[in-house]
């Protein structure tokens, strides 16, 4: 299993009330996976995105992430981890505005501390592989909505993560686009990268392998799809 979570809960305080975010978790996924986490406004689907990507810290519980008991690692060591096995895209692509699309694949790739030319090559073959091809220069104002996206998906995937994080992906995106997104997240699990996406739109929901559905902090039901 490349995640495992045993009674994995969150708990917030407001004032004199605590506030059960996460109640008890119990997940398995596995390499190569594609899952789906669904459920209404407020039932826990962000508050266990943030734990599995290391955002935030559980109140208890178990996680261990490809083998890694995640809660034991100190704030650097969770740095190094991200970078090293987790990729992120976010409803609002969350690109560097003053960067073109080659730039923004290029930045966290130095950061990991690979040279300038070998980012540049990995962003170059990045961006192909998502259908950029000839967009590298483009800022993100000059690309549609389903570009940036692919954008976003192109530098999470560059550094070649176990885990890929994706938070409403096609939220902002009009249907062609969304197909276009979901394809490419389909076309990971040929990479072993496992993609869990949270969603509130089923019909993008059932392209996965698997929909998770919270209910008040808790799974209420899985579907094999």
């Amino acid at each position: 299993m490349l995640i495992q979570t045993k009674q994995l809960t969150k708990t917030y305080k407001d004032g004199k009330t605590f506030i059960t975010a996460l109640g008890g978790i119990n997940l398995s996924i596995k390499k190569g996976e594609f899952v789906a986490i669904t459920g209404r406004s407020g039932s826990g689907k962000s508050t266990l995105f943030h734990q599995i990507g290391l955002i935030d810290k559980p109140t208890s519980g178990t996680l261990i992430i490809n083998g890694t008991n995640a809660l034991i690692l100190t704030e650097k060591e969770k740095t190094s981890f991200r970078l090293k096995h987790i990729g992120y895209i976010f409803q609002d692509y969350a690109l560097i505005p003053t960067l073109t699309a080659l730039e923004n694949i290029i930045l966290p790739l130095l950061m990991a501390g690979i040279s300038r030319a070998k980012a540049n090559t990995i962003a170059m073959q990045t961006l192909a592989s998502v259908g950029l091809e000839g967009r590298e220069k483009h800022l993100p104002s000059e690309l549609s909505g389903g570009e940036q996206q692919s954008v976003s998906i192109a530098r999470a995937i560059s550094h070649n993560p176990t885990l890929i994080l994706a938070d409403e992906p096609t939220a902002n995106l009009d249907n062609e686009s969304s197909l276009r997104i979901m394809n490419i997240f389909k076309s990971l699990k040929s990479r072993d990268i496992t993609v869990i996406i949270i969603t509130h739109e089923n019909e993008y929901a059932k392209m996965t392998d698997r929909i998770i559905t919270l209910f008040d902090g808790r799974i209420e039901k899985e579907e094999d799809n």
